[in-house]
């Protein structure tokens, strides 16, 4: 199917071929059997062949994690680096963005790659998954790189909700409630933040956040449109226009699925322009056209 609105995925993983990155064992298991995942689309795409998949979805640009899932103190994390997301965004940037994982227990030296990330790399933003490193998103240990995100001007996102079981050897807790954000944005009124993955099973909370803070967001990654709860679809259709941002966390959900997906919800035009695009090209000063200017 053909798009005439071009999306922006704002959560999308690094699933590229490469000799020096490959998904750990208990990493493929999850997502191919806990997720149902295709196994042929794990670490399998060259950069041509993925985009040739954005644009069957009509996403036209895509934010890449280089990911710090965890500390790598411990047995089980997983890892990408800024400059494997930076070689793809140099070589690709009217296609992809950067967005920087950062890890709490790095000290310094995390707020000055963060920093490198930004000014020199060009990263758009940071992302942070609270329930690897088993502190909940108001942790004081957090505090150092939300105000490093202040200083940058760039947002931070990060995972709210429950976390699923992604390793037998290290079964993780769900620290991420939504209401965490309420203590973070009261704390750092500057600094813009996304809780993605829709704050499932805790969507309302989330939505309640967003509504009262103008500097909190949400991100739509990780579930299929066809189940969101119908709150959060009323949200982005009417009184959250605004607040909410189009994400896959591909490979989670697959950008083509959840397009063909949105296209069967009762979502209006400038909701769904807001949704799919503007919103993400002024929270993160895309330079990309807006809806109204595309011809």
């Amino acid at each position: 199917m053909a798009y005439a609105l071009k999306a922006i995925d704002t959560v999308c993983n690094y699933e590229f071929s490469h000799p020096d990155i490959k998904r750990p064992a208990w990493s493929n298991n999850f997502i191919t059997k806990k997720i149902g995942a295709d196994p042929n689309i794990i670490g399998g795409f060259t950069a041509e062949s993925f985009l040739e998949k954005m644009d069957r979805a009509g996403v036209e640009h895509a934010f890449l994690i280089a990911v710090k899932a965890g500390s790598t103190h411990q047995k089980i994390h997983r890892r990408i680096s800024y400059e494997h997301v930076a070689e793809m965004v140099n070589k690709y940037p009217t296609r992809f963005s950067g967005l920087a994982g950062v890890d709490p227990t790095e000290g310094m030296k995390g707020l000055r790659e963060l920093e490198r990330a930004v000014k020199e790399l060009g990263f758009v933003g940071a992302h942070l998954y609270p329930h690897w490193f088993e502190m909940a998103p108001d942790h004081a240990r957090y505090y150092p790189i939300y105000a490093k995100c202040c200083e940058l001007d760039v947002p931070i996102q990060m995972q709210v909700g429950h976390c699923l079981r992604y390793s037998e050897e290290r079964p993780l807790k769900s620290v991420g409630r939504p209401i965490t954000l309420d203590t973070i944005a009261c704390d750092f009124p500057e600094l813009k933040l996304v809780g993605i993955h829709i704050g499932w099973p805790w969507a309302e909370e989330m939505i309640s956040v967003a509504y009262k803070h103008p500097n909190v967001y949400i991100g739509s990654d990780a579930y299929a449109p066809a189940y969101w709860p119908q709150p959060f679809i009323r949200f982005i259709n009417s009184w959250g226009k605004k607040k909410v941002l189009f994400g896959t966390d591909f490979p989670v959900i697959d950008p083509e699925r959840a397009r063909s997906d949105i296209e069967e919800l009762t979502i209006n035009d400038e909701a769904r322009r807001l949704f799919l695009r503007d919103n993400a090209i002024d929270l993160y000063k895309l330079k990309l056209p807006k809806s109204g200017d595309m011809k």
